[in-house]
């Protein structure tokens, strides 16, 4: 499955300061479909106009259901034909899931430092590609000027800030993962294979805007070496070789989207439906295009 469609919107407004504030707008400045807003301490979370909260879609209730009927819709409008509920569940996770993980992996990456954001402090709004979110604690490193700043986290070392950031997507994920599973068909392992995915092309893809692709790879190798449970394999990329004997980046995606329920001949390139004869032709136009 693509990137989620984020429409873009009005100039982000002067709201509260934390420590990843810096990030998010870079986040913005490369991809300016996603806009993140903090909140302040005592200010009341945006409501009604298709906002959601996290906790919402994890309750599975009446917010869940509202959720997914705007995939249902959409994909009947978008491919001329219902979708199967399990496939509009898994759409719906993903259309959430691929953006809130950058939430975490994108401070993270830029700054080193890991906020945490339980499912009672994250609201979305898809349509307007907006999180408001309420800033608490963070993880950070011993150097960093934040240390010492109320709500720090101090870890020793690099890969004590990998775990911290595991746990930390895990924390917001794992509610959300026990509320759209059952809609799914799908437990467990087969769940954590999705919010690997999610985690891992995410930041590949805004690594890519950002012009660090290469080091994002890198990073997220060291992230999900394996044996990173409730993780599901690793960041699985890998390099196939094109007819004029270029490398062309790809990774095997640890789950399936289920797209080609939808459309057979038209899934992403990292499907693990597809193989590689397949994903080198498609490689190799993207790159010509």
């Amino acid at each position: 499955m693509s990137v989620p469609t984020l429409e873009s919107g009005a100039r982000r407004t002067e709201r509260a300061q934390s420590p990843v504030t810096a990030t998010y707008a870079r986040l913005t400045e490369v991809f300016p479909g996603l806009r993140i807003q903090e909140l302040a301490e005592d200010e009341q979370p945006p409501r009604g106009g298709g906002w959601v909260g996290a906790a919402g879609l994890a309750e599975a209730g009446a917010a869940f259901e509202e959720f997914l009927a705007w995939d249902d819709a959409q994909v009947v409008k978008d491919y001329g034909q219902q979708a199967r509920p399990d496939v509009v569940a898994s759409f719906g996770l993903h259309r959430y899931a691929w953006p809130a993980t950058l939430l975490f992996t994108v401070p993270w990456f830029l700054q080193r430092r890991v906020p945490s954001y339980p499912v009672e402090n994250v609201f979305f709004q898809r349509a307007l590609g907006k999180f408001a979110v309420r800033p608490g604690g963070f993880v950070c490193l011993p150097d960093d000027p934040a240390a010492t700043l109320p709500g720090a986290r101090v870890v020793a070392d690099e890969e004590a800030l990998r775990a911290a950031l595991r746990a930390a997507v895990a924390e917001h994920m794992g509610p959300l993962l026990d509320g759209f599973g059952p809609r799914m068909r799908r437990r467990g392992r087969a769940l954590w294979a999705v919010a690997t995915d999610e985690i891992v092309e995410g930041l590949w893809y805004v690594a890519h805007l950002l012009g660090e692709e290469q080091r994002a790879t890198t990073e997220l190798e060291q992230l999900l070496p394996g044996a990173t449970k409730p993780y599901v394999g690793t960041a699985a990329f890998r390099e196939l070789t094109g007819p004029n004997g270029e490398k062309l980046p790809t990774r095997d995606r640890a789950s399936c989207c289920m797209f080609y329920t939808l459309r057979p001949a038209d899934t992403c390139v990292t499907c693990p439906r597809m193989c590689d004869a397949d994903r080198v032709a498609r490689l190799t136009a993207d790159a010509a295009s």
